[in-house]
């Protein structure tokens, strides 16, 4: 799992089908001081997040799992999914 803030979304009118329904979100990662790590990247939102909450995703598999719809549903193209809202973090 990762953290990031959710910094943008992403709209597509023309996407594959397994992306119909669900919402594209910008997260720039960060490191547990809130800092900027590595690039910004796009993630599907299984959570209802929104711009500058801090988030935890999963890529990968995970990121596919999370994100299925349906047992039968194994044309899903996630790579990276939003699987929580962070409400704090102590360190």
């Amino acid at each position: 799992m990762y953290m990031g803030v959710v910094v943008g979304s992403v709209v597509a009118t023309q996407k594959s089908t397994s992306l119909v329904g669900k919402k594209l979100m910008i997260i720039q990662p960060i490191n547990s001081e809130r800092q900027p790590v590595r690039f910004e990247e796009v993630a599907a939102d299984t959570v209802g997040a929104g711009i500058g909450e801090t988030v935890l995703f999963v890529r990968g598999a995970a990121a596919h799992r999370s994100s299925i719809q349906s047992i039968n549903d194994d044309q899903d193209v996630t790579d990276a999914s939003i699987v929580a809202i962070v409400d704090r973090f102590d360190k």
